[in-house]
């Protein structure tokens, strides 16, 4: 079954597009994320479907949650005539990217990368990957001393 979803431009004219119906936009796989709140339970979000977002407690109970949300946000914003995006997928990022950087910095990441016995890729992939992990590592003490300091005034605040 084709469905077209005839609408005016800002020139006046009809414009005739193609839409899906509802259940090929239901059965396709949208990638979705749970970060552990910091309060205790689990947010379920989807970066492709903007404010698809829900809560649990129960670790077991994210699966059947996360269906109903999606199913629930697709159900609407098709019914409301909105455009239903693509998933995106991890697959679209191809491992490369091509980086300019001074000769002598160049220079020196290569002769560490001898110096260690690995290839100049592998070891700027290492460097990278420490850093990446570094920094939410960070994130996450500065997350943690914001919620100490928010105690420590709330204990201030009550005495």
């Amino acid at each position: 079954m084709r469905i077209f979803v005839h609408s005016w431009d800002r020139m006046n004219k009809m414009v005739t597009s193609y839409r899906k119906p509802l259940e090929a936009y239901l059965a396709m796989e949208y990638p979705f994320q749970v970060i552990a709140s910091l309060d205790g339970g689990y947010v379920i979000r989807f970066p492709d479907l903007p404010g698809c977002v829900s809560q649990t407690d129960d670790l077991a109970d994210v699966g059947g949650i996360a269906e109903e949300i999606r199913t629930l946000w697709i159900e609407t914003e098709y019914e409301a005539g909105a455009d239903i995006p693509s998933p995106s997928y991890a697959e679209g990022y191809s491992g490369k990217f091509n980086l300019r950087l001074p000769r002598s910095l160049h220079r020196t990441l290569a002769e560490s990368a001898a110096q260690e016995g690995v290839s100049l890729n592998q070891y700027v992939t290492m460097l990278l990957a420490r850093r990446d992990v570094h920094t939410q590592v960070e994130r996450r003490l500065e997350a943690i001393e914001a919620r100490i300091t928010a105690m420590s005034e709330q204990t201030a605040s009550v005495r």
